[in-house]
């Protein structure tokens, strides 16, 4: 068994994760550690879920140096507000051993306590695009010490318009930096940000063997007024479970309606504030609630391990919401089951998301015994990282002008 000593993490941080009861390295960590802990830039391709933030953060913790005030050594920049927060409560732990200092800053809160912190000293910074640019032009923090930047998730930072303000924040670091970056695709737009900002990166491509499980898919055929009973049913069946809306009003309503039916159901959305959405994101992982109700753009940020189900409340946009929406669950080996609530006028739409994402196009009628697998329409499992991969080859097939704006 390969051990993290073995990769070259420092004796100290490999005390603090066996002190946690983490002593095998996932492929992602395997593959991409002793490359970046010698400073070469790492283009890592690996779903949500696969390790990625200890990927990078040992080599980060194991090579920063200490900052000035207001000048940090580190950047780690992250799509939402939520996996901010998750990198740098990770990162934390590790600093503890470290003796590093890891702050996140985002939107959604007051810029007081932040400029507080980055006035202390923050060696590691962990951020938002947006808050990050708004105290760069507030003259509260500096990015010309920084010599190790992350970029994670750079195909959601795609998704979400963000890479413009990622250049930007990019060109205001060292020349001379390591720059990491991992993503689930590597094609388009992120594609021109390796070419730009990265120097012959070591690439680990590990989506293959990530792939950790195989969720089960159904596509039930549901009347609308139906539908809140039929997702109290699976939340019931299989918890814990997130539950995805189109709207904001949608995942309010839908909260309020499970939890009037004895179903335990929290909120996330954007037009909750950062308190409200820490809150319920933490009553989710603790079991204090038996289902996360969430629209696409909150939940990109969501990455808790054990969720055993994802319905489709509403059908989503496009096949590539599904596949993120869908890959919530059957994560890090475990299983999952996946539920699409189909109504009357959306068969079509649905076969169209079937058929782009390799399952076949069946939509049934809910059936007893969903759970086994053996009956009640499950239409097939998939891979979501090989799925991922397969959806986006398709965009490019459609478009092959896209990403080269």
């Amino acid at each position: 068994m390969t051990t993290f000593a073995d990769l070259g993490v420092p004796e100290k941080l490999v005390a603090n994760l066996a002190a946690r009861g983490i002593v095998e390295p996932f492929p992602i960590q395997a593959a991409s550690i002793p490359d970046a802990l010698t400073g070469r830039d790492i283009l890592g391709r690996a779903p949500t879920g696969s390790g990625k933030t200890l990927a990078f953060g040992l080599p980060l913790m194991a090579r920063v140096a200490q900052a000035e005030v207001k000048r940090p050594r580190a950047l780690v920049l992250a799509p939402t507000r939520e996996l901010a927060e998750q990198i740098a409560q990770e990162l934390g732990t590790l600093g503890e051993s470290g003796g590093r200092w890891v702050f996140a800053i985002y939107g959604g809160v007051g810029y007081e306590f932040q400029r507080r912190q980055l006035n202390r000293g923050v060696d590691i910074l962990v951020a938002t695009p947006g808050r990050l640019t708004d105290l760069i032009e507030q003259r509260w923090v500096s990015l010309a010490d920084v010599d190790i930047v992350v970029v994670d998730e750079a195909d959601r930072m795609a998704d979400m318009g963000f890479l413009p303000q990622v250049r930007t924040l990019l060109d205001q670091t060292n020349p001379d930096r390591q720059t990491m970056l991992f993503s689930a695709t590597l094609d388009g737009d992120v594609g021109e940000l390796i070419r730009r900002y990265q120097n012959d990166p070591a690439r680990h491509d590990v989506v293959e063997a990530e792939d950790h499980g195989d969720a089960s898919h159904y596509f039930w055929r549901v009347a609308h007024a139906d539908r809140v009973e039929t997702t109290a049913r699976i939340v019931d069946s299989s918890m814990p479970s997130i539950v995805f809306t189109r709207t904001r009003h949608g995942a309010d309503r839908v909260a309020e309606q499970l939890d009037r039916m004895g179903v335990s159901a929290a909120a996330i959305h954007g037009g909750r504030s950062q308190g409200q959405r820490t809150r319920a994101l933490a009553a989710f992982a603790s079991g204090r609630v038996k289902a996360l109700v969430a629209t696409d753009v909150a939940a990109r940020g969501i990455h808790v391990d054990g969720v055993a189900s994802v319905v489709h409340f509403d059908l989503p946009a496009d096949p590539k919401d599904y596949l993120h929406r869908s890959g919530r669950t059957a994560r890090a080996g475990s299983s999952g089951v996946v539920v699409s609530l189909v109504i009357n006028d959306q068969v079509t739409a649905a076969r169209h998301i079937q058929r782009s994402v390799g399952l076949p196009e069946r939509v049934q009628d809910p059936g007893e015994d969903w759970l086994t697998g053996e009956t009640g329409g499950r239409v097939g499992t998939i891979a979501v990282g090989k799925a991922v991969e397969r959806t986006a080859a398709r965009g490019r097939r459609r478009n092959p002008a896209r990403g080269r704006r």
